[in-house]
């Protein structure tokens, strides 16, 4: 097991999910009857029996990797020598929407994707679950997930029961700033607004990765957040923008520009700034007094898998807290498996007991209390506010 994370571009900066847009905001957005596939169609024939294999599709650099050979995903192989069964794994996923409307139209045409295990934001499998357009995992076969899911991803509200969805990984966002160059802390969303910060803070330009964080420098509740509290950080952020105190709207290039100096804060997610930080230990995280947002990204089930009793097995092998561990030294996110922190901490190694002692890794108690889960836009809404966002963000 290796304890640094790699150093190039994190998977999750290169996420600039949108919505509202292309095939997404057409099927989704106005909820088009047609594209819901009932309960009982969405199964395939399942040939895992006699075809030991699965296909994988997965953002880039969202793995272990073996240091000698990038092109070698340890996990991956201790997953084929203990169980036979050998995974065609991909990176083809650079986008919610884009992949959405890659094999959207075979989802609603009843027909195989090709792929029988997925990864997309929480917040996309929303969309796939209210379309119908993933399947049940067979919980009795995935003991491991049953055991050892972190109980504060366990009921997400697109998902009862997680019936259709297992975190893969999940992160938090939170704003990271350079301390030396700023000369002060930054402790709260409302001190991105001073007056030193005209022209140097940067918002993520996607409407689901930003606006949790800000709503809760509010004073939101987001698990119940409503149209007006929408409305109204709009506003607010509009009137950011007209006084050019907000530099930009950025995707995964704000790891740059925070680097280079050219802002000094920013909306940001724990992945990168653990990673930015091995760098430059001037560069701060902090989740903000008012809270944090907690997200997730999920495994998930097409329609018409045809080796779903494989995919099954593979999700359940992650959630072996060695496997977790070893899969959570490489990405450096929060790990959905809390029992991998032991596995880490006692594993003799300084470098992997500091990962087990990181709250960016493995939340503790104050760290949790301070993070919150954000209720999804819903169908109806995400047409408007989508508009909206983008007229602002200049989408």
């Amino acid at each position: 097991m290796r304890a640094t994370a790699r150093k190039n571009t994190s998977r999750r900066s290169l996420l600039r999910g949108i919505g509202g847009a292309g095939a997404a905001g057409l099927l989704a957005g106005c909820g088009v009857p047609a594209a819901y596939v009932d309960e009982g169609e969405r199964a395939g024939r399942d040939v895992s029996a006699r075809d030991r294999t699965l296909d994988f599709a997965n953002w880039p650099l969202y793995i272990d990797t073996d240091e000698d050979d990038t092109s070698k995903r340890p996990t991956l192989n201790g997953f084929r020598e203990r169980t036979g069964i050998s995974v065609r794994y991909t990176e083809e996923i650079n986008d919610n929407d884009e992949f959405f409307g890659k094999i959207g139209p075979a989802l609603m045409n009843h027909q195989e994707t090709g792929r029988d295990l997925i990864v997309v934001s929480d917040w996309m499998a929303a969309r796939f679950v209210r379309l119908g357009w993933v399947q049940e995992m067979d919980r009795a076969a995935q003991p491991n997930v049953a055991a050892h899911l972190d109980p504060q991803l366990r009921l997400p509200t697109f998902d009862r029961g997680r019936l259709h969805s297992v975190p893969w990984q999940s992160g938090i966002t939170g704003i990271a700033y350079d301390r030396r160059r700023l000369g002060r802390e930054i402790r709260s969303t409302g001190d991105l607004w001073a007056d030193d910060l005209r022209g140097k803070v940067t918002l993520l330009s996607g409407l689901d990765e930003s606006f949790a964080l800000l709503m809760l420098g509010n004073g939101v509740d987001v698990t119940r957040w409503t149209g007006d509290d929408f409305h109204a950080l709009c506003e607010q952020v509009e009137g950011l923008v007209r006084t050019k105190h907000i530099r930009r709207f950025t995707g995964n290039d704000y790891i740059k520009d925070l680097s280079t100096g050219d802002v000094l804060a920013c909306q940001a997610y724990s992945g990168d700034i653990i990673q930015l930080q091995a760098d430059n230990p001037d560069i701060e995280f902090v989740v903000p007094e008012e809270g944090g947002e907690l997200w997730a990204e999920s495994l998930m089930i097409p329609n018409r898998a045809r080796h779903k009793t494989n995919a099954e097995k593979l999700v359940d092998y992650y959630y072996e807290p060695e496997v977790a561990a070893e899969l959570a030294a490489w990405v450096n996110y929060v790990c959905p498996v809390p029992a991998a922190r032991d596995v880490l901490a006692d594993s003799g190694d300084e470098e992997l007991a500091a990962l087990a002692e990181d709250p960016l890794i493995f939340p503790d108690t104050a760290m949790r209390s301070r993070l919150a889960i954000a209720r999804d836009i819903t169908s109806e809404e995400r047409q408007v506010f989508a508009k909206r966002w983008n007229a602002i963000v200049g989408l």
